[in-house]
């Protein structure tokens, strides 16, 4: 056996705290509380399962492009959408798109499951900016699918099997990106997705009710 200074257990305890220390102003910097007009929602993100995809969004947080959007699309069984158009229904100028991350995301475990978040995109894989939504289901069919070989293919769309010709399989099997998960404030989810909605011009469901994003602020 052998004894250590006590200088030398003061600086190996010093640096223990400061590792600790360190580990947890990482974990704060990986959760931000929504606020909404509805309550509050927090969710912790996870930048090792969906690295560019965080980045994007944090950097949207920061410049505080979501202060003051809507959630605007709004569907029960499915999902609750946001953080692109103002009160107005006008939608906010945003920065160039991200790359999808969806598979990353799929192989590191990470899936469209109950409470995750995850950017919206159109139909164009790599498109997603700044709009998100939470899911309020299990969306297996959002996650990223590994097609067989064959043409025209089969591939999983809403638990139905769907047949079509590969290019166009390949683009609505390429998944959307989650990127973290509510810890606190389903409560607040679940009373956004029991909102009546119908038709706003072109949009469907829509809030009848406007529902605020007042801000998404990083938890310190």
């Amino acid at each position: 056996m052998f004894s250590i200074s006590r200088k030398l257990r003061t600086l190996l305890v010093g640096a223990i705290l400061a590792l600790n220390t360190s580990f947890a102003l990482c974990e704060e910097l990986t959760k931000v509380v929504i606020k909404t007009s509805m309550g509050e929602i927090v969710l912790e993100l996870y930048p090792e399962k969906a690295p560019r995809t965080v980045e994007n969004f944090i950097r949207y947080v920061k410049a505080g492009h979501y202060s003051n959007t809507i959630f605007h699309r709004v569907i029960g069984n499915f999902m609750i959408q946001g953080g692109g158009f103002d009160q107005k229904m006008k939608e906010k100028p945003t920065n160039k798109p991200v790359a999808l991350e969806a598979r990353y995301a799929l192989d590191h475990g990470l899936k469209n499951e109950i409470g995750t978040i995850a950017m919206a995109r159109t139909n164009d894989p790599n498109s997603a900016t700044a709009q998100f939504f939470i899911n309020v289901s299990d969306n297996d069919f959002l996650n990223h699918q590994i097609l067989p070989e064959g043409d025209p293919v089969q591939y999983l769309r809403r638990g139905e099997i769907i047949s079509a010709p590969r290019a166009q399989a390949l683009l609505a099997t390429a998944g959307y990106t989650p990127f973290g998960k509510v810890i606190k404030g389903m409560e607040t989810v679940e009373k956004i997705k029991s909102v009546q909605t119908g038709n706003s011009g072109m949009m469907e469901n829509v809030p009848s009710v406007v529902i605020t994003i007042e801000s998404i602020k990083l938890l310190k």
